[in-house]
């Protein structure tokens, strides 16, 4: 038998903002990029009001810390974007918002901190026109803390602790620049942007990635160029008490609007979106009760073990429903593996490998064990019915 075709999904090459929402199968996808990925209580509160109120009641939270709104209809979209804006939370264009693809590390200890004084620089820095030219998808992370947690978070250019010193690392280098303090990281992280532009990072289809960038064999200038390691990485934090506060999950990063309320109402201030798709809550207790079973404060919870992208109908490239079987399958995945329910190839919830993928195709699911959502499958033209047999034998 020969092997199935397998279609090449329709990849975008850019991120939804606010200013510039993206066409779903559910409607609109408003993606909101709080700075700093701090949210007040009120304004969390404020933005479950508006997804009942024009979206589909649901708010994700993303792997780049950002906060979108799905279900919004073209006719719906002007009054959001007009009651966004009255919160602030909405740049001056499309072009200054598709830039601005900072994560900082949540646990930071302030505004005094270095990673708070790095990301406002960078956010500042990325207005001058000379970056216009940056792909929708090029980011920046900041994990200047003393550990290093954001080691498996996206980006390009990478500002890290290493054994109490800075570096600024493009991403796909081993080792980085070192330099001496925040103002200085800012400087030699947009020097390294304009060099990334400068250099050809950028395709003719105005994509580019700088681990790809690095992988063509280009030298980096001398000046951005080191030998410094960065720390030792952190495995990433799990949902429940943390040191300084609280880390509040939603299975598949997916928040309805009762669960965003909750979280803002369990906390005692800011709110800091994370790129692990959870919400932290700086100086918070867990509550008795969060007034949501949406919520997961365990990390022994059989969900966190899934991943799952919105899959159909809400993706126009899914052609299966995804996170109604990923619930179902959820008990079943057992401690230490994983389990990624994907509704088409690209594998956008979680594109690596797992113990098992089962990738949509045609209305039914391939799998593939020990692989990623594009690797050649295993079995094929299999039903939700299929797989809960498996998973229960």
């Amino acid at each position: 038998m020969s092997a199935p075709e397998i279609k090449d999904p329709e990849i975008k090459g850019w991120c939804p903002g606010a200013r510039k929402p993206m066409v779903s199968g559910d409607g609109l996808v408003v993606r909101l990029r709080p700075p700093l990925a701090r949210l007040m209580p009120h304004e969390m509160a404020a933005i479950a009001d508006l997804a009942d109120r024009y979206g589909s009641g649901m708010a994700e939270v993303t792997n780049r810390a950002n906060l979108q709104l799905r279900g919004v209809s073209e006719d719906a979209y002007p009054a959001l974007l007009d009651a966004l804006s009255a919160l602030g939370m909405v740049s001056a264009d499309a072009e200054t918002e598709g830039r601005l693809n900072i994560v900082p590390d949540p646990f930071h200890d302030g505004d005094d901190s270095a990673t708070v004084r790095i990301a406002m620089g960078l956010a500042e820095g990325l207005l001058d026109p000379v970056f216009a030219g940056l792909p929708s998808k090029f980011g920046f992370v900041v994990d200047a803390g003393p550990a290093r947690r954001l080691d498996g978070v996206s980006g390009d250019i990478r500002i890290e602790g290493a054994e109490g010193a800075l570096i600024v690392r493009a991403d796909g280098k081993a080792v980085g620049c070192g330099v001496s303090d925040a103002d200085h990281a800012v400087a030699v992280a947009l020097d390294l942007a304009r060099w990334f532009l400068a250099s050809g990072g950028v395709g003719a289809d105005g994509r580019g990635r700088m681990a790809r960038h690095v992988a063509s064999g280009v030298t980096l200038p001398e000046a951005l160029m080191g030998d410094a390691a960065p720390s030792d990485p952190q495995a990433a934090p799990a949902p429940g008490p943390v040191p300084g506060g609280l880390l509040v999950a939603a299975a598949f990063g997916s928040f309805t609007s009762d669960a965003l309320r909750a979280v803002a109402s369990a906390a005692s201030a800011e709110m800091r979106l994370t790129p692990w798709r959870m919400v932290f809550l700086p100086g918070a207790a867990p509550p008795e009760h969060m007034a949501t079973d949406d919520l997961i404060l365990d990390a022994a919870d059989s969900r966190l073990r899934v991943a799952a992208c919105t899959g159909a109908p809400g993706c126009p490239q899914a052609s299966v429903e995804t996170r109604a079987l990923a619930r179902r399958l959820a008990p079943g995945v057992l401690e230490g593996r994983t389990l990624h329910v994907s509704g088409c190839a690209k594998g956008c919830a979680h594109p690596r490998r797992a113990d098992v993928t089962l990738v949509g195709r045609d209305g039914r699911f391939d799998l593939v064990p020990v692989g990623a959502p594009w690797d050649a499958p295993k079995a094929t033209g299999l039903t939700p019915d299929d797989l809960l047999t498996q998973f229960e034998t």
